[in-house]
């Protein structure tokens, strides 16, 4: 039982549109409490109540995210965490299934042209950014993480030359 184990958090950086989202949301729920009175009444006000506590519940949440990278050996393991409570299990892959793992910017991933990108990384323009593609159900995918050094260590030591740490 010599398992190697790591696991690592890694915040999302509040972008633009999730303060527009915010605004927007917020600007419907009064909307519908001040127009929606003279044809439904106090019946509006109530609406808006309840508006409010679904985008509380529902949409608010979503808007505050981490990520955590769970290594146990060679399978990776990535989950959303929503305003640090809720907890959705986002991909499970295997390290040593990538064709290649470089940094976000690296030339080395030019001739990669994926299908589809998934982003886990913090969003932050000076972060240390891995691109890593592999297959996942006969199509090339992009998976952005932004391991720290410990992890990057565990991972070489499964994916060998398939790491470029450049």
């Amino acid at each position: 039982m010599n398992d190697a184990y790591y696991e690592q958090l890694v915040a999302r950086k509040s972008r633009p549109l999730d303060m527009v989202i915010r605004f927007l949301t917020i600007l419907v729920i009064v909307a519908v409490a001040v127009f929606g009175m003279p044809f439904l009444g106090i019946f509006s006000f109530f609406l808006a109540v309840v508006l409010a506590f679904l985008a509380y519940y529902f949409i608010f949440p979503r808007l505050d995210v981490e990520y955590e990278y769970v290594l146990l050996n060679h399978d990776m393991q990535v989950d959303a965490i929503y305003s640090k409570a809720k907890r959705k299990k986002m991909m499970t892959f295997d390290i040593q299934q990538a064709e290649i793992m470089a940094p976000k910017a690296s030339p080395r991933l030019h001739s990669y042209q994926p299908a589809k990108t998934y982003d886990f990384s913090s969003g932050r323009a000076d972060a240390h950014s891995y691109s890593m593609m592999l297959m996942i159900d006969q199509k090339l995918t992009c998976i952005v993480l932004e391991p720290d050094e410990k992890m990057m260590d565990h991972m070489k030591s499964w994916m060998g030359m398939k790491l470029y740490m450049d």
